[in-house]
């Protein structure tokens, strides 16, 4: 799965894009592991057609330039 963690204030906020679960936490590290416990109660609680209805079959993560001004 893709962690996709940035800052938010005075913490962090983690995406998971394959399923769309989100976390927090106080630190890139915090909000890691509280993201894998989000899907770990995610994939135990979902039934099989809502894991299919959510999760998505390839993602991306690339930078893109862009010019400013």
């Amino acid at each position: 799965m893709t962690a996709i963690i940035e800052r938010e204030g005075d913490g962090y906020v983690a995406l998971c894009p394959e399923v769309d679960v989100v976390s927090q936490g106080d630190t890139v590290s915090e909000a890691r592991d509280n993201l894998a416990e989000a899907l770990t109660l995610f994939f135990e609680t979902a039934s099989g057609g809502e894991i299919v209805k959510q999760l998505r079959g390839e993602v991306y993560v690339t930078r893109v330039e862009v010019a400013v001004g």
